[in-house]
């Protein structure tokens, strides 16, 4: 022996994720999707997914894809109308209602009000730790601006990058983060999918997955 102390539990984890990856490489990237929809409607058009707007948030869960660590990169559009734009893809899903998701707020982007331009990229970890508990008990701390700042009506890329305990979040192909954090929960969860928001439509495209693109 070397004398280095081997973390067995870890090592079965990430054997673990990468033996789920291989799998969703197998049974979701490059085939025709299948999508478990939650309180949205979705419509494909061109390699282009769009969820309709409703109350409450709405999900697209991708059928076929574990998603433990790694990266996701993926265009998004919304709207530039306050309070009903909220975009972004939920992740370490456990069931409907208990994931992780990193989402933005289009309306935000220009803003002048130095406050909104605080609140335009959000982490969140329902169904305990939604937007207003990390507001109020971690003030600054799990929502920030977003640099370059998009046209809130067009097409942005975001690349979003998981880490066992650290989450990075890219705009528009910047190499410094827009959003740094270290995630509030470790669930275990493994479902992916588009998210969206309160009163929100959204339109995605150029979904990629450890580099892996998504059929659409």
């Amino acid at each position: 022996m070397d004398g280095k102390v081997i973390d067995l539990g870890m090592t079965i984890q990430r054997i673990f994720a990468t033996a789920c990856l291989v799998l969703a490489g197998a049974a979701g990237f490059g085939q025709n999707t299948e999508y478990k929809v939650v309180n949205r409607s979705l419509s494909t058009d061109g390699g282009i997914v769009r969820m309709n707007e409703a109350h409450g948030p709405g999900i697209a869960w991708i059928e076929g894809i574990f998603f433990t660590v790694g990266t996701i990169e993926f265009d998004v559009k919304g709207r530039d109308v306050q309070q009903q734009s909220f975009v972004g893809f939920a992740f370490h899903g456990v069931n409907d209602s208990e994931y992780e998701a990193i989402y933005f707020r289009p309306f935000n982007f220009r803003s002048t009000d130095p406050v909104r331009k605080g609140h335009c990229v959000q982490y969140v970890a329902e169904r305990q730790y939604d937007w207003k508990t990390l507001r109020d008990k971690y003030p600054n701390k799990y929502e920030q601006p977003v640099s370059p700042v998009p046209d809130p009506t067009d097409w942005f890329h975001a690349k979003i990058v998981v880490e066992e305990n650290r989450i990075e979040v890219f705009v528009n192909g910047s190499k410094a983060a827009s959003l740094i954090v270290e995630p509030i929960v470790h669930r275990g969860g493994m479902m992916a999918g588009y998210w969206a928001g309160e009163s929100s439509d959204g339109s995605w495209r150029n979904l990629r997955i450890n580099g892996k693109e998504v059929a659409k």
